[in-house]
């Protein structure tokens, strides 16, 4: 088997568990398996880094902090793979430019465009162990880049795809993906399998384990993801096609996403075209939005609300300030004391009264919903920030997800 696998800051935290890295790539190696290795940097390297530049300047160009940055995964990479030739592997370490990562010309958050795998293809060829510095790559210009956050997941499965592996597992510091957050319902079970699509929601909906935009890659490059632990031989969860799940669960997890604001337009002039301008407004500045609810039309004026992510919240209240001087809304409030709730689960396909029964779980335990989304496969529902953790343990008894 080709196997490529991607270890997280905490898994090469300090040089003993670089050298805990070293022995489970040995065991997968040793076993018969083709092994490509991708790499964080250590765990608070990254951060450092950062504060280095903060102490020469408050806005550094972004194409110097790529330079600055990259260099935090490629010092694990070393050390990997010269603890591994220690062990007797014939290991190499490359870069992202050397593994062939080509990307759009997008400083400190680029998107993959292309991947090259002859460099690799030619190491595995010799029985070499590659290990990939990851989170990086190179533009068409020459230029290091890098790929934001979850950067290394993504530079992972992406390898993945372009070297057709049997499997791409990604360790981390947690051993699946659960039912819930254990933190706050500990009755939380981990699942052996979960879909792309689910997982793509429970992703973008607040679940930390996996960034979407990896998840979102291995579907479209139908690359078999696996979520496990590094410190110990636990099974993890797969993350595979619709396809690939026998018995499809009517709910398979519950997200919960505090990290949400509540924008309130009063006094919106109802014309042709105003909520196509702000949006697009908000979209240029970056502005990730999600839930949106506009109000009917009285005395040609309207309302909306919508949500965005609180760290996007500073960017927002600009856009919004430029339609209030220009007097196409009359007032706005903000409200950064809610979070996102929701309920996610491929059988709600084929079962009706999936959103009933979250209603009447709120409703049963006094939490006022303030905002609803709806899916094929998902239901939202903002709520105010303390009402966050009944919510989430109401619900997974509900569905009874602990069964």
């Amino acid at each position: 088997m080709l196997i490529v696998q991607k270890f997280g800051g905490t898994s090469v935290g300090d040089l003993e568990r670089i050298q805990n890295v070293a022995n489970r790539v040995s065991e997968s190696k040793k076993a018969g398996n083709d092994i490509v290795v991708v790499v964080s940097a250590m765990s608070g390297e990254t951060n450092k880094l950062v504060s280095y530049a903060e102490h020469f300047s408050k806005n550094p160009s972004r194409a110097e902090m790529d330079m600055l940055l990259s260099s935090g995964e490629r010092v694990t990479a070393s050390l990997l793979s010269i603890a591994l030739q220690e062990m007797g592997h014939d290991a190499v370490a490359m870069t992202g430019r050397k593994a062939g990562i080509v990307t759009d010309k997008h400083h400190t958050k680029a998107r993959i465009e292309e991947i090259n795998p002859h460099n690799m293809q030619n190491a595995l060829k010799k029985g070499k162990v590659v290990v990939v510095a990851g989170f990086q790559g190179v533009n068409d210009a020459g230029d290091v880049t890098t790929l934001g956050r979850g950067g290394s997941d993504l530079s992972a499965v992406a390898i993945a795809g372009a070297l057709k592996a049997d499997l791409c597992e990604i360790y981390t510091d947690v051993s699946g993906i659960f039912t819930t957050d254990p933190r706050i319902e500990p009755k939380a079970k981990k699942l052996e399998r979960i879909s792309y699509d689910e997982m793509l929601e429970l992703a973008s909906l607040g679940a930390k384990v996996l960034q979407n935009r990896s998840v979102e890659l291995a579907k479209k490059l139908h690359v078999n993801l696996v979520t496990r632990t590094s410190f110990s031989n636990e099974e993890g969860t797969l993350i595979t096609t619709e396809g690939n799940i026998m018995e499809k669960p009517l709910v398979s997890g519950i997200a919960l996403d505090r990290n949400q604001a509540r924008i309130s337009l009063v006094g919106v002039k109802d014309r042709p075209g105003i909520a196509s301008e702000i949006f697009n407004a908000l979209a240029d500045a970056e502005v990730n939005v999600d839930m949106i609810i506009q109000n009917k039309a009285i005395d040609e004026t309207t309302n909306i609300d919508f949500t965005v992510p609180v760290s996007d919240l500073h960017d927002a209240k600009s856009v919004v300030e430029s339609f209030l001087k220009s007097g196409d809304i009359n007032s706005d409030s903000y409200n950064e004391d809610i979070c996102k709730v929701s309920v996610v689960g491929v059988g709600m396909k084929s079962h009706a009264g999936v959103a009933a029964k979250a209603f009447s779980t709120m409703a049963t335990n006094n939490i006022n919903i303030n905002m609803i989304s709806t899916s094929e496969i998902k239901v939202s529902m903002v709520i105010d920030e303390k009402y966050a953790e009944l919510a989430v343990r109401s619900l997974h008894e509900a569905y009874e997800l602990d069964k």
